[in-house]
């Protein structure tokens, strides 16, 4: 299993772009068929999928946020990074990094999320 420690600012301002880096130790992310996800939930709603970055580096996004969104990485620090622009209050929310394993073969998919991080605050405000 791998940790997985999120960091970045507590507090962004209304229209400044948010950067969260989650630090991963004891793997690779760059181990075949493990994706790489952040994930956040504002107070009082569900969990929200942001977008991920796979091993091979491809990334995908929620259609929703994907014109705000970029997910990168840095294979060296062996930490992946998210990049939100344009936030506004409704971007408050805890942020959690995560790993999730999908592979597919003849005989179907498999895909679940083994590790997270413990979550950051991030709230938007001026």
């Amino acid at each position: 299993q791998v940790q997985l420690q999120e960091s970045g600012p507590g507090l962004v301002k209304p229209s400044q772009a948010l950067s969260l880096t989650c630090a991963a130790a004891g793997d690779s992310i760059t181990t075949t068929y493990y994706w790489w996800s952040w994930i956040r939930q504002p107070p009082g709603k569900g969990l929200e999928w942001m977008g991920a970055i796979a091993w091979c580096g491809v990334t995908y996004y929620s259609p929703s946020l994907k014109s705000r969104t970029a997910i990168s990485r840095d294979t060296s620090k062996n930490q992946f990074t998210l990049q939100l622009s344009s936030v506004t209050p409704e971007d408050t929310a805890v942020y959690y990094c995560a790993r999730k394993y999908y592979d597919c073969s003849s005989s179907g998919c498999n895909n679940f999320y083994d590790s997270w991080g413990q979550g950051t605050q991030v709230t938007v405000s001026s």
